[in-house]
């Protein structure tokens, strides 16, 4: 099974069971090393660079995303 359909069957859970998978997933990341959460962040910042060299991401300047971030918290 994929991710997205691990992802879809997910959904498919009740809130409390997904808020239960949710907790448990999230506790999962604690037992990772730096290093090993080092990896994982080089991994996701080469398809976010991939994802802008296909076209299927678009890059926005960061003052511009922070004063979204800012207007939003108002």
């Amino acid at each position: 099974m994929g991710v997205e359909e691990l992802k879809q069957e997910a959904l498919r859970l009740s809130p409390e069971a997904r808020a239960n998978l949710a907790r448990e997933l999230l506790a999962s990341l604690d037992l990772l090393g730096e290093a090993e959460i080092e990896r994982l962040w080089i991994d996701e910042a080469i398809r976010r660079d991939e994802d802008l060299d296909e076209g299927s991401a678009q890059a926005h300047p960061a003052d511009e995303v922070f004063a979204r971030a800012r207007a939003r918290r108002k």
